[in-house]
């Protein structure tokens, strides 16, 4: 066999281990900036689910990561609340937060991230106003639709509402969550105009 081939299966290896590495830190800052944004005061409403800018993050994450490393990072964050580390916005943390009313959208946002990222991955970003577009698209169906699809299952399991209750609880929170996504649109639109080379929705390096 020769010298190149036997160098040949090295190669990937290497390129994966060091894609790795690179990736733990964006994973740890966009856990990071979770917490970041749960320092802003929350909106507490009758029924028992607060509005948060922390779904933000969600769809940054997405769009911004991918579908694998923007899961990894609302494990990440979800991982460290469990815990008991107050993160959550209100100060909130711990296992009881998973119990509570709005715990249907808190566990529906790795699923968020990963469906963000994931059609953030398949829509065209090679322009700053396409990416735009398509990062505003992917955040409303994946960290709004997604989120709050889980988040109605959980009023009902949880809270003990009836669905048309819970579907016509969560439209108050639609307007806001329609704003972050626009919020997440500009921030794409913004490191695509300063980062050209941002693969969007898959690997950054």
């Amino acid at each position: 066999m020769s010298q190149t081939a036997s160098n040949t299966p090295h190669l990937p290896l290497e390129v994966i281990v060091n894609s790795s590495l690179r990736a733990t830190p964006l994973i740890a800052l966009f856990a990071a900036f979770l917490a970041v944004l749960g320092l802003i005061p929350k909106i507490d409403l009758p029924l028992g689910v607060p509005i948060t800018l922390q779904t933000l993050g969600v769809m940054l994450a997405g769009c911004m990561l991918g579908p694998k490393r923007g899961l990894q990072a609302l494990l990440l964050f979800l991982f460290a609340v469990a815990l008991g580390l107050p993160l959550l916005s209100g100060g909130r943390g711990g296992l009881g937060v998973f119990f509570a009313p709005s715990s249907g959208y808190l566990l529906g946002w790795p699923l968020g991230a990963l469906v963000t990222g994931w059609l953030m991955a398949l829509l065209p970003s090679r322009s700053p106003r396409s990416a735009m577009v398509s990062a505003f698209i992917a955040a409303a169906l994946g960290g709004l639709g997604v989120v709050h699809v889980c988040g109605v299952v959980g009023l009902v399991v949880l809270a003990q509402l009836s669905w048309p209750q819970a579907l016509l609880g969560t439209l108050a929170f639609v307007p806001g969550d329609l704003i972050k996504c626009g919020l997440c649109a500009m921030v794409v639109h913004t490191v695509a105009r300063g980062m050209p080379d941002w693969r969007f929705g898959g690997h950054t390096i």
